[in-house]
């Protein structure tokens, strides 16, 4: 027990690019610390690009199943994060697909957010639906950007990574999307 609980620890230690090394020849333990790293972001950015949780928990699960699978096309070990996130991105879309020929999500109402007092859960709920409507009201592009940035905490060159373009663009995008967002969101400031 105490040697599995050292290598645990040596694992949660190591670098992306070595985890991911590893993970490639197939060692288990080395993904499911990749995993456990980087699993709440990619959820987070599934749920924030799906806008259901149980969606964004099945786009997860096929984006790890995904990233086992390919783990030795992944060409570059430091940027597995960038790698996780354009797979959760793809499986996102795949399903937008398969739901618009089953059907609208926005049929279906949203989980309440388990808040303290009903006063809380009011406002948090009218400012969340705000927050959604601005952010479906973006172009997709943008959108991923800010999704990434404020919600993932990325950063511009791993943003970039992640949609196949420059920082450069990325910038533009954000800004583009902050000043939509800040006009959107103006009665909650």
């Amino acid at each position: 027990m105490k040697e599995f609980q050292e290598r645990q620890d040596v694992l949660t230690q190591a670098p992306d690019a070595l985890l991911a090394e590893r993970a490639a020849d197939g060692d288990v333990a080395a993904f499911e610390t990749l995993t456990r790293r980087y699993g709440p972001l990619m959820r987070a950015y599934a749920r924030r690009l799906t806008r259901s949780v149980d969606e964004a928990d099945d786009v997860v699960q096929d984006a790890l199943i995904t990233a086992w699978t390919d783990m030795s096309k992944l060409r570059e070990g430091t940027a597995v994060k960038a790698w996780l996130m354009r797979i959760v991105a793809n499986r996102a879309v795949d399903a937008g697909r398969r739901r618009k020929s089953h059907g609208n999500v926005d049929d279906h109402p949203e989980a309440p957010d388990n808040m303290p007092t009903p006063e809380q859960l009011a406002v948090a709920g009218s400012q969340g639906a705000a927050l959604n409507r601005a952010l479906r009201g973006l172009p997709a592009e943008q959108r991923r950007c800010w999704v990434l940035k404020e919600f993932g905490g990325a950063s511009y060159e791993e943003i970039g990574q992640t949609l196949g373009i420059s920082a450069a663009s990325v910038r533009g995008r954000l800004a583009r999307a902050r000043t939509t967002l800040v006009k959107e969101m103006e009665e909650w400031r």
